[in-house]
């Protein structure tokens, strides 16, 4: 099963930006659509920006414009791009696949800090 490995969190001011990674230990090629996820504390996980594999994509309407989700099967990754980060951005941040079906497991996530 594929493995995934998120990074790039940090701790950073508002109106920041950070580049997220998620590394698959396998192809992702036959994943149709990726996305990621977040959670803040207290609240349930949600998903945040999907990616297909023709390359369309869709994002919730809080990050719409801010963030930009991209993949690379070549290298097994897919990236998530945040600009204009505010404090209600902080959580903990995920990939994995936006079927449940078939979906492997999640992986440690990678904590985002917007400070005000």
């Amino acid at each position: 099963q594929v493995q995934l490995v998120e990074s790039g969190g940090g701790l950073v001011q508002a109106g920041g930006s950070l580049r997220l990674s998620c590394a698959a230990s396998g192809s992702i090629s036959s994943l149709v659509a990726m996305g990621w996820y977040r959670q803040a504390p207290g609240k349930q996980r949600q998903l945040v920006a999907g990616i297909f594999s023709g390359g369309s994509t869709n994002y919730e309407f809080s990050v719409k414009g801010r963030f930009t989700i991209s993949r690379d099967n070549a290298r097994n990754t897919v990236y998530l791009q945040m600009n204009s980060l505010k404090p209600e951005d902080t959580a903990v941040y995920y990939c994995n696949t936006v079927s449940p079906l078939g979906r492997p497991d999640w992986g440690p996530g990678t904590q985002v800090t917007v400070s005000s």
